[in-house]
C-alpha cells in the first residue's frame, strides 16, 4: 500500500474517533453506552474499544468520565444550577456518587469547587508506559474451522482452567487423534470490561469427521481475509501485541476490521515449551476490500 493510502486511512480513523469525542461532549448520559460509541465511530463493537484505547491512551469509558466531569466543573463555576441537577446531567444517579468521582478528579468536593470559583484548563490525555513495540503482521486468507469449545466467563488470564477442562473432556471422548490445533476466542476488550464480565472461548480445532460429544459446544469459526500477527513469548505479553495491532497496524493498513472478534491460535504446547519460546498467532478478521 502506498504512503498516501496509509495516511488516508489513518486520517479516517482519526475522524471517526473525533466524532466519538464530539458525541461524548454533547450527548445525553443515556446515549453514551460503549456500544453506542462504537456505532458513532462506525466500527464493529468487537474492535472499537481496542482501537480507541490503543490510539488515545485511555478507554472510551475513561474518556467519557473525564469529559463529563470537566463539563460538570464548568457548570459549577459558570452556572447556578443545583448540584443534584449537575450530577444528573453528568450521568450520576446520586449526589454522593457524583461527589466521590468529582473529588477524585479535582481534589475538591463539588460545593467547595463552586465556592473557589476557578476552572483550570481541561485535563489532557497523556500516554504513559513504554513505547509500543512493533510486530510482524501478514495478510492471509484463513480457512473455516470446526471447533469443540467451552465458554469461559471471567479474567482472560484464568482461561487456562477452562482449557484444562477442555483437555479432560477431549481425553475422555478420545478426540485427540482428530485435533488440529488449539484456539482461544476473545469477545471483549479487557481494558473496557470488568474482569468478571469478560467473555471468551477455549476451543480445539477438529477434523470434519470428528464426533463431538454433546457436553462440548460445537462452533464454526469463519475464515476469510485476516491480519495475522505472530507473537513470540509468554502469554502475559500478548496485551502489548494487541495494542500494536489495533493502535498502529490497523489504522495505517487501509483495511477495516470485520464484525467478528479476534482470536488466538496457539502453535505450541505450554506444557513442553518454555514461556519465552511460545508462538501465538493473533488473528484479526478483516472486511472484504
Amino acid at each position: 500500500m502506498s504512503t498516501s493510502a496509509r495516511a488516508t486511512n489513518l486520517h479516517n480513523t482519526e475522524r471517526r474517533l473525533l466524532r466519538v469525542v464530539e458525541h461524548i461532549h454533547t450527548a445525553a448520559p443515556d446515549d453514551l453506552s460503549l456500544d453506542r460509541l462504537a456505532e458513532v465511530a462506525a466500527m464493529s463493537r468487537f474492535h472499537f474499544h481496542r482501537v480507541f484505547h490503543a490510539v488515545t491512551g485511555e478507554t472510551a469509558a475513561q474518556a467519557t468520565r473525564r469529559i463529563r466531569l470537566y463539563r460538570a466543573a464548568m457548570k459549577l463555576v459558570q452556572d447556578t444550577l443545583p448540584i443534584a441537577q449537575i450530577a444528573g446531567d453528568a450521568g450520576y444517579a446520586t449526589v454522593p456518587a457524583f461527589s466521590r468521582a468529582f473529588r477524585a478528579s479535582f481534589a475538591l468536593p463539588p460545593g467547595q469547587f463552586r465556592q473557589q470559583g476557578r476552572l483550570g484548563p481541561a485535563p489532557g490525555v497523556r500516554k504513559t508506559g513504554e513505547p509500543i513495540m512493533t510486530y510482524d503482521v501478514t495478510l492471509d486468507t484463513l480457512p473455516d474451522r470446526r471447533l469443540a469449545a467451552i465458554a469461559h466467563r471471567g479474567d482472560y488470564m484464568e482461561i487456562g482452567k477452562t482449557f484444562e477442562q477442555l483437555s479432560l473432556l477431549a481425553n475422555s471422548c478420545a478426540l485427540w487423534p482428530h485435533v488440529q490445533g488449539m484456539i482461544g476466542g476473545y469477545f471483549d476488550d479487557p481494558d473496557a470490561t470488568p474482569p468478571q464480565d469478560l467473555r471468551s472461548l477455549a476451543a480445539l480445532e477438529l477434523t470434519a469427521d470428528a464426533d463431538i460429544a454433546a457436553r462440548l459446544e460445537v462452533q464454526r469459526l469463519k475464515g476469510g481475509a485476516s491480519a495475522v500477527l505472530l507473537f513470540k513469548g509468554p502469554y502475559a505479553g500478548l496485551h502489548g501485541a494487541y495494542r500494536y495491532l489495533y493502535g498502529v497496524w490497523l489504522p495505517q493498513s487501509g483495511r477495516e476490521a470485520r464484525d467478528a472478534p479476534p482470536y488466538e491460535v496457539y502453535l505450541d504446547n505450554p506444557a513442553d515449551t518454555a514461556p519465552e519460546d511460545l508462538l501465538t498467532q493473533i488473528c484479526l478478521p478483516l472486511a472484504a476490500e
